[in-house]
């Protein structure tokens, strides 16, 4: 063989072996936001704090008054507008349909999921926290 051919073989094998680290990393990203998403959308909160980054977690800890504040909601609806994947961050625009329990009163609220890769773990981490439904209230 030549030289020349044994390079572009090498070349193609490494470029390929980066696609298929770049596509596990986007596969994985999209099961978490699934995992999520299914989450909010059952109103299984401590579920979904479980998939927010532990930093953040560890930095700002959700007290039993506050999980209990999302047991006033019911979540009516859960769509994605827009998405922007990146290699080591993503963020992904939500509409979530909110229904008040006790005054069933609907509302529309947007909310951009903020997304963060810990290559340490291996694993993607929701980086904003849950979203609040009582802003602006």
């Amino acid at each position: 063989m030549r030289w020349g051919t044994i390079v572009a073989l090498m070349l193609g094998t490494l470029l390929l072996a980066g696609c298929a680290t770049a596509g596990k990393k986007t596969s994985e990203l999209e099961r978490m936001q699934y995992m999520y998403s299914a989450a909010i959308r059952w109103g299984d909160f401590e579920g979904a704090w479980n998939l927010v980054d532990p930093e953040l977690r560890e930095a700002h800890p959700m007290s039993e008054l506050e999980f209990q504040r999302y047991e006033q909601i019911q979540i009516s609806g859960y769509r994605e507008l827009a998405t922007q994947p990146g290699e080591s961050t993503a963020a992904r625009e939500i509409q979530i349909g909110v229904i008040n329990r006790h005054t069933m009163a609907e509302r529309t609220v947007r909310y951009t999921e903020q997304w963060r890769y810990d290559a340490e773990a291996g694993r993607w981490w929701l980086a904003g926290g849950l979203p609040d439904f009582w802003a602006g209230e």
